[in-house]
């Protein structure tokens, strides 16, 4: 090994220890902090980031990057290097000041978003959003971008993406939900869901969740579940990835199907080869393909009936006795059933990308300056009235509910909708090598979570996403997949 290669793996543990120490604040400011400290808290962020920032864009990184990339090294060194060039081009041009300001705003506005959502008040927020959002425009002017400004965002999150492809594949996936969700409404069959809807005590649930964890194959050894206002799974180093939840003692599903999603981000997490520890390539290769994790494990594999199948003895051992009488088959389709809801993280699998691509309209327009902060709660409601025939009739149903704005994760939020689509390419390249309905419904999810880690996990950042998906699917992004997979599964529940 080199000088130049032991200063520049020196160079990224110190990046790791800062970013490690982040994550744990972070993870403590939204699960266990007291009120009282997280102002102070806030500004610690704000400092850490700073050096962050600082040896990101050091003079040292510049001299390590440009005489690392002379000489012949490993792969992995090759593509760490790639990835802190990357980085280093992202950051170097936002001025230090600017970035540790537009930090410890948004962590101040996570805590400012709650006060808001308690009292149900956007006005509380508002003036802590339009300063995130002209940060953001500001970013985005900075790093670069194509087409269009909120290019300078998405790129943050999905490597590559531009906004002429989501156009295209949010337009095309739009249309055919919409169309769906129509003939659903026009079905004779009717699926009743509020037979589901009975008190489920706050820590069976929990034991419920954490042996659905077990089953899938989360190490508690290496993480633990929490409980949270939004659920969220927050990798501090491969080796302590957490996982929270919400419990609802009245909807037992937004806690099940929360764990489930949040465990599938942990797996990706865990999973990473151990020659990438401690460098700047131990974390998901883009969080579309990361959430592709999380939704692949919540709705291909937990809302299967294959799945319930195998689990339904299990989910009565912890319910109580007023769920015993419901049958296999009700119960199946109770948790498939297709309702608009107001509450994205509560959604059917079905109208889900819905509440995605709103976002994604109302983001792209505020970068954009087609939409001031201001008008944000009454855009939003028009958006949900016209893609999903509800509307909010407040601010916590509607524009208070996701904590991402107030993050000032902007660019973040396609994601989602992204990975719901990888995830059911990877669905159907995953079929044609092993018989997922039948390991489904042994309950034996090993070989599942082997593939996935052989395909998708063990490779942290070593590959890009397209370029992932292409290799182990055979081709790039294509939404018919996702189409397919919730025309057949709902034309069968609805008989349409």
């Amino acid at each position: 090994m080199t000088s130049a290669e032991q200063k520049f793996i020196d160079l990224m543990k110190q990046l790791t220890a800062y970013n490690e120490a982040i994550a744990l604040i972070h993870w403590d400011l939204r699960t266990k902090i007291p009120k009282k400290g997280m102002d102070q808290r806030s500004e610690t962020i704000g400092l850490l980031s700073e050096k962050v920032h600082q040896l990101k864009t050091s003079d040292q990184m510049r001299q390590l990057l440009d005489q690392l990339k002379t000489e012949k090294t490993s792969s992995v060194i090759e593509k760490a290097v790639e990835e802190c060039e990357k980085e280093y081009q992202k950051y170097h041009k936002i001025p230090n000041e600017e970035l540790v300001e537009f930090i410890t705003m948004s962590s101040k506005s996570e805590t400012v978003w709650q006060e808001a959502r308690e009292k149900n008040d956007f006005s509380i927020l508002q003036p802590y959003l339009e300063k995130l959002v002209a940060f953001n425009k500001k970013f985005a002017v900075y790093r670069g971008y194509q087409d269009n400004k909120y290019e300078g965002l998405l790129n943050d999150y999905e490597p590559g993406l531009t906004t002429a492809v989501l156009d295209r594949v949010f337009g095309q996936l739009k249309t055919a939900l919409i169309e769906l969700v129509q003939k659903i409404n026009q079905s004779s069959v009717k699926v009743d869901a509020d037979r589901l809807l009975k008190h489920f005590p706050k820590k069976d649930q929990e034991g419920f969740s954490l042996a659905i964890l077990d089953k899938m194959g989360y190490d508690f050894d290496a993480g633990r579940l929490d409980e949270t206002i939004h659920p969220f799974a927050t990798g501090i180093n491969p080796n302590d990835v957490r996982v929270t939840t919400r419990y609802d003692e009245q909807d037992f599903k937004t806690a099940v199907f929360g764990t489930i999603h949040e465990g599938g981000h942990a797996l990706y997490e865990q999973n990473i080869d151990a020659d990438l520890y401690q460098t700047v390539l131990a974390g998901g290769t883009s969080m579309g393909i990361h959430e592709s994790q999380s939704l692949f494990w919540e709705n291909f594999i937990g809302r299967s009936q294959s799945f319930w199948q195998s689990h339904f003895e299990l989910f009565k051992k912890y319910a109580p006795a007023t769920f015993h009488s419901i049958d296999f088959d009700t119960f199946y389709q109770a948790i498939n059933q297709v309702k608009p809801s107001m509450i994205r993280i509560e959604a059917d699998e079905l109208t889900y990308s819905l509440h995605i691509i709103m976002r994604y309209e109302l983001e792209k327009a505020l970068i954009d300056g087609d939409l001031k902060v201001k008008d944000l709660p009454e855009a939003w409601n028009q958006k949900m009235e016209d893609y999903l025939g509800v509307r909010p009739a407040n601010d916590r149903e509607g524009v208070l509910q996701d904590i991402h704005w107030a993050a000032g994760d902007f660019g973040y939020f396609p994601t989602y909708a992204l990975g719901y689509m990888y995830a059911a390419q990877l669905y159907g390249t995953i079929q044609e090598q092993i018989n997922l309905d039948n390991m489904i419904r042994s309950g034996d999810f090993e070989p599942i979570k082997a593939w996935l880690t052989e395909h998708i996990h063990r490779h942290g950042k070593m590959k890009k996403p397209l370029e992932m998906i292409e290799q182990v699917t055979g081709e790039g992004l294509n939404p018919d997949y996702l189409i397919q997979y919730l025309t057949e599964k709902y034309s069968k529940i609805y008989q349409i």
